[in-house]
């Protein structure tokens, strides 16, 4: 097992900065604290933005280089103390191993066959790291009194990784020591890289990403150094950006959810040697079993001897993957963009067009998902555009009498309102589609060109990849949206009668697939493995 080196400051006459003043490095950290706490700015001020916050956060870690707590070693050389200590700790893991897996990185490898729905895997709950052992560890005092750590469990969780590292004692080493020592999250990406997003739909979500990750280090640096409750930590000495984001991209590659030992509630949770998995395709194959207080996974399908062993991570687009997980992953079926729609309360028929919406269990305001699997739009979406187009005529045909059925058949492909609400439905999506193409700085062609540069690196790989995810997914909902356009510019033409509404229409719209557009986010908003 390798052993943690001691906490490095670098010496002037060494070849790199004296040792910053705590009054210099406050002054700096007030400073970041300032600048992370305005009000967001335009969509066309956000890059500048970006880059001064990156700028002075770069000034803190040039005077903080040197002074992170580090182990000594490849993370790979603790791997099997890591396996060891899972086993000691009454994991079952007999018939894995962890293996390195090229270009998808290190995970699981199967050392012998291993049938679909085999458990495979078992992870008792003194093995993992939760919110109740952070209460119980020496950051609970804390934990309790502060207000940021008390509403946000993953940073509070990103805390308790921190301290546990800095413990040469903790109970935890063996998986700390077994982490990455950085990752590929958009936290770790230069500005020539991030670049690479402008146009995308992710980008917002980067920025507030980063700006959200330097004003929790610069307030949480100010605590350390002031609140009674942290003078015994380990941190206070030392805690750099560099400590923190690595936390941060720890916790939100890898967290998820688990109930608490009552069952009553559910916790967060880093999971070892579990979270060794990579991702693919399939369903959700990890429960937790109450009885036995563990963390339980079946096999997803059956692997051989030595295959890599895959688990499923959720319905996630692309975009998710690459900013809470730090990959693109190429054969997403569920990978989609977003479309943000909404009837303005200045509009004439707003009340009308809310009243259809409210009893087809549709809000006002949405964003909506263009699907890459399947058909770009769902039912949901292709209700919502049915009223927004509707005229004051046909609102009040859905507003009296017995409209149920014709509430239900809204979401009914089948059904059009009419001929001519289909094609200004249509009409309308093509023009959104051709605007947000328009965002993109590239085309699609010149994207899968950059592709093939054989010195491209992984970040703008992934960056590159994620954009061109995109525009295929809108191009393609583009060209279906055209031939529906096509299709009922015929009907209209030929003179073609509306098919009959009956009740064989398809049940309420639920709103499935819909996020409401004023729905609360998390800093790092996902529960990922």
């Amino acid at each position: 097992m390798g052993k943690k080196s001691r906490v490095k400051i670098q010496k002037s006459g060494s070849g790199a900065s004296a040792l910053p003043s705590p009054k210099e490095m406050m002054n700096l950290i007030v400073e970041l604290l300032q600048k992370c706490s305005s009000e967001s700015p335009s969509a066309s001020e956000e890059w500048e933005e970006y880059i001064q916050i990156k700028s002075l956060v770069e000034k803190i870690r040039k005077k903080q280089k040197g002074m992170s707590v580090v182990f000594e070693g490849c993370r790979h050389r603790h791997f099997q103390d890591l396996v060891s200590w899972a086993k000691a700790n009454g994991s079952s893991c007999d018939g894995l191993q962890i293996g390195n897996f090229g270009k998808e990185g290190y995970g699981l490898q199967a050392k012998k066959d291993i049938k679909a729905e085999e458990l495979f895997l078992c992870i008792p709950r003194k093995m993992m790291m939760t919110l109740e052992s952070a209460q119980t560890s020496v950051l609970g005092p804390l934990l309790r009194q502060d207000r940021i750590l008390k509403a946000m469990g993953n940073v509070s969780l990103a805390l308790h990784l921190l301290c546990e590292r800095a413990n040469p004692t903790s109970r935890w080493l063996p998986y700390i020591r077994s982490l990455p020592q950085d990752y590929s999250t958009p936290l770790y990406y230069q500005p020539e890289e991030v670049q690479l997003l402008l146009g995308t739909q992710a980008i917002q979500d980067v920025f507030s990403q980063f700006k959200n990750t330097a004003r929790q280090y610069a307030y949480f640096y100010k605590l350390l150094q002031t609140h009674p409750a942290a003078a015994v930590l380990p941190l206070k000495d030392s805690f750099t950006f560099d400590d923190y984001r690595w936390a941060v991209s720890s916790v939100m590659t890898r967290q998820n959810q688990i109930p608490t030992e009552d069952g009553s509630q559910i916790t967060q949770a880093l999971i070892p040697l579990w979270d060794m998995c990579n991702h693919t395709n399939g369903l959700i194959t990890t429960g937790y079993n109450l009885e036995d207080d563990r963390c339980e996974c079946v096999a997803l399908t059956n692997y051989k001897e030595n295959e890599q062993i895959y688990i499923f991570y959720g319905t996630r687009s692309n975009a998710d993957f690459f900013v809470h997980n730090g990959f693109f992953f190429q054969d997403n079926v569920h990978d989609r963009v977003k479309i943000k729609l909404g009837i303005s309360k200045s509009e004439r028929l707003y009340a009308m067009k809310a009243e259809v919406l409210a009893r087809a269990g549709l809000p006002v305001s949405c964003v909506f998902a263009l699907h890459a699997s399947g058909s770009p739009v769902s039912a949901q979406l292709l209700a919502f555009l049915r009223v927004f187009c509707m005229t004051e005529e046909e609102l009040k045909d859905y507003l009296v009498g017995d409209s149920v059925n014709k509430i239900l058949n809204l979401s009914n492909h089948e059904f059009p309102v009419s001929w001519g609400n289909e094609i200004k439905l249509w009409t309308f999506l093509e023009t959104r589609l051709t605007l947000l193409l328009r965002n993109y700085k590239t085309t699609s062609e010149e994207d899968s060109v950059m592709l093939q540069q054989p010195d491209l690196s992984a970040h703008a790989r992934a960056a590159i990849q994620l954009r061109l995810a995109e525009k295929q997914i809108l191009l393609k909902s583009l060209a279906n949206g055209q031939a529906k356009l096509m299709h009922f510019e015929k009907k209209l033409a030929e003179g073609m009668p509306l098919p009959c509404c009956d009740n064989g229409g398809m049940a309420s719209c639920e709103n499935t697939n819909c996020i409401s557009s004023d729905q609360g986010v998390d800093v790092w908003a996902g529960q990922g493995v």
